[in-house]
């Protein structure tokens, strides 16, 4: 039955001159099928970069926000609504703004993991892979860090120059990855590196041979001599990483590295979202025109 559901979605895709994006964290079969695999950000930019009318996000509602800012004059489907991230809303405007009241003419630094509100009421936007660049790109000492806490107090650690205000936001999933699971990982294969993204807890990113974020992960263990990982982010990432690393072994580093939301989307929602052409994500042009003006200061920023 799968197979004939990929098969209908596959055509309804050209028929609607539509793109199939897939987070990282997605269903195997959801990601098999996708057009374009990544993370959040870096499928929003893509996706603007192609001449599909429709977009198509198999992610959780604030990626489906990005894809809208960036891409205005394409339709942004998201067939999974109530696809959410605890970590977004445990930010609003209104509580940004009060903080900003208390540090007057200090530069909020906000991770693209959240809504596109809170975008419009911050300075410059960061992924968990540019962070730091972006956050030594700014030439005050003093920043206000939204809304994860675990990444700040990371990226923190590389620039003691400068004093961190951080929003007290962290991700359910990556936290609920304990010292405690990891170091028994680590005992039962201590031939094995680990690998973990900068949203865990810092107890857990000490223990790490290498922190990065999901894209990083993939090049470093394929450039890597090691052959044994075990893997500090969400489930579905070991799909890619097995694809790109076949004759290497990829260990989950805790079984509570599960994200409910990423794994709502199923090949039947996907479906139904391209003959209905619905649910429609979209952005009022006012907060879409400063949220992306955050997102054009980061992306202005030059890389290596």
């Amino acid at each position: 039955m799968s197979e004939v559901i990929k098969q209908q979605i596959k055509d309804l895709l050209k028929e609607r001159n539509a793109v199939l994006l897939a987070h990282n964290y997605m269903r195997d079969e959801v990601q098999e099928i996708a057009d374009i695999t990544g993370d959040s950000l870096a499928l929003s930019i893509e996706a603007s970069r192609t001449d599909a009318d429709v977009i198509v996000f198999c992610g959780v509602h604030f990626m489906a926000e990005s894809a809208a800012i960036l891409s205005p004059d394409k339709k942004v489907l998201l067939p999974r609504p109530d696809a959410g991230c605890p970590m977004a809303d445990m930010v609003t405007a209104e509580e940004l703004e009060a903080l900003r009241a208390k540090h007057p003419g200090v530069p909020v630094v906000t991770y693209v993991n959240s809504s596109a509100e809170v975008k419009a009421h911050s300075d410059i936007c960061c992924t968990s892979a540019n962070a730091l660049k972006v956050v030594r790109s700014l030439p005050e000492d003093e920043l206000i860090f939204v809304p994860d806490r675990n990444l700040g107090r990371w990226i923190a650690k590389f620039v003691p120059e400068k004093k961190f205000i951080f929003w007290e936001g962290y991700c359910p999933t990556h936290e609920r990855m304990t010292l405690a699971a990891v170091l028994q990982k680590k005992a039962e294969h201590p031939d094995a590196l680990f690998i973990c993204h900068p949203e865990s807890a810092p107890e857990v990113s000490a223990l790490a041979d290498h922190v990065c974020s999901t894209s990083g992960m993939y090049d470093y263990c394929r450039t890597s001599p090691a052959s044994k990982f075990i893997v500090g982010t969400e489930a579905g990432i070991l799909y890619k990483l097995r694809l790109d690393s076949p004759g290497k072994e990829f260990i989950l580093a805790s079984p509570a590295l599960f994200c409910p939301n990423m794994k709502l989307t199923s090949l039947e929602d996907v479906l139904i979202s391209l003959q209905t052409l619905a649910p429609v994500v979209s952005v009022p042009e006012e907060i879409r025109l400063k949220a992306k003006g955050a997102l054009d200061r980061m992306l202005a920023i030059p890389r290596d």
